[in-house]
């Protein structure tokens, strides 16, 4: 990779299912300015962003972080006209979050026409996953004509939180077996093992997998069909219905997990049964990405939720001693806001640390070496 790359300031926009994320990295990673808004449906606050690419000057490339590649980009991509008619396309796989991300390529395209510009795909940590993971059990002729397989997402988020666990545990990655927990209002698992993603929770869409701010998780996908008869709904009815109005907003009226804990706190039934159900599913899918890799080293929590609810972290833990997993109570409560931490008991045979997210960091690296290799 030439000097000039290496010494990039890159601009990297992070469109969530709730939030857009503007940051612009130095050569080193280190974030000179960030500005973040609320993204409510698809749409992003355009007059913000406009204001705060004012203030982010000499940028010498963009990353957008996409949440979906779809079958035709399995890796990172310089983003052209073509890329853009391609995404458009397949927004129904991610309905909350592909039209933020396209308005964020769009607007900054016109704001800064002379920047190149790369598309770096959550999908693409998982896109090496064994076929025995990534492979539904449908028919074939589905698979082969829709591209139907399991994606996985937040991909940046698990391949930084694996990379930093290494670093914190002064571990070599490539000996090392992570269940990296990225737990936000959209929330998913990964089994990395070498530093390679060899499993996930979410699937074709980012609604497989666990229990989410208002996205339902795994569900019986005899319920849909069946509601779709009985209840005379259509499909985008359903779909908005388990994207938009499931989780832990459908079991407690809020799909933020702080209002569930206060409402916990209270004596609220609901609340208390919807933060039972995220544990539960959160503890039995962690011991499956364990399971694929024949055990874990280390337990790492990022993420909104991850990173800043002690209580999700202890309710998690408690239910793999069976792993080797034991926190130190006092360590997890007293984790510093945007800090790394290993929060493991002494003598624990698998560490559990926080790590802050850090999915910034990844794009830039992948906008570098895009660039790089289409010179």
């Amino acid at each position: 990779m030439g000097l000039a790359l290496l010494s990039l300031r890159v601009l990297v926009l992070n469109a969530g299912s709730s939030s857009l994320k503007v940051s612009l990295l130095s050569a080193r990673d280190v974030v000179i300015a960030q500005r973040d808004f609320e993204s409510r449906q698809g749409r992003i606050d355009v007059a913000g962003l406009k204001s705060a690419l004012s203030e982010m000057t000499d940028v010498g490339a963009v990353g957008h972080r996409v949440v979906h590649g779809g079958r035709r980009f399995p890796a990172s991509v310089r983003i052209d006209a073509g890329v853009v008619r391609y995404l458009r396309t397949i927004t129904d796989l991610a309905p909350l979050h592909l039209p933020a991300s396209l308005e964020g390529i769009v607007e900054v395209g016109r704001l800064l026409p002379r920047t190149p510009a790369v598309a770096c795909f959550d999908t693409a940590c998982h896109s090496r996953m064994p076929a025995a993971a990534s492979t539904y059990a449908i028919p074939a002729a589905w698979r082969r004509r829709f591209g139907i397989r399991r994606y996985g997402f937040h991909g940046f988020s698990h391949a930084y939180a694996s990379r930093r666990t290494a670093e914190l545990l002064d571990r070599r990655e490539a000996k090392l077996r992570v269940v990296t927990c990225h737990l936000g209002a959209g929330a998913s698992l990964a089994a990395v093992m070498g530093g390679r993603s060899v499993d996930t929770t979410m699937g074709f869409t980012p609604l497989e997998g666990l229990v989410m701010a208002t996205r339902s998780g795994t569900v019986d996908p005899g319920i849909a069909l069946w509601v779709q008869k009985h209840a005379r709904l259509t499909g985008a009815r359903v779909m908005d219905a388990l994207d938009r109005r499931s989780g832990l907003l459908a079991l407690a009226g809020t799909g933020d997990m702080r209002e569930v804990l206060k409402a916990v706190r209270s004596g609220d039934e609901d609340a208390r049964l919807a933060f039972d159900v995220y544990a539960h599913r959160l503890r039995s899918l962690i011991s499956s990405m364990a399971a694929a890799m024949g055990g874990a080293d280390a337990i790492a929590f990022t993420g909104g939720v991850g990173e800043n609810s002690p209580a999700v972290r202890a309710a998690a833990a408690a239910g793999l001693q069976f792993l080797g997993v034991e926190i130190d109570r006092s360590l997890n409560r007293k984790v510093a806001k945007g800090a790394d931490a290993d929060i493991s008991r002494a003598g624990s045979t698998v560490k559990t640390v926080v790590i802050r997210s850090r999915e910034d960091v990844e794009v830039a690296r992948e906008v570098r070496r895009v660039l790089s290799a289409s010179r």
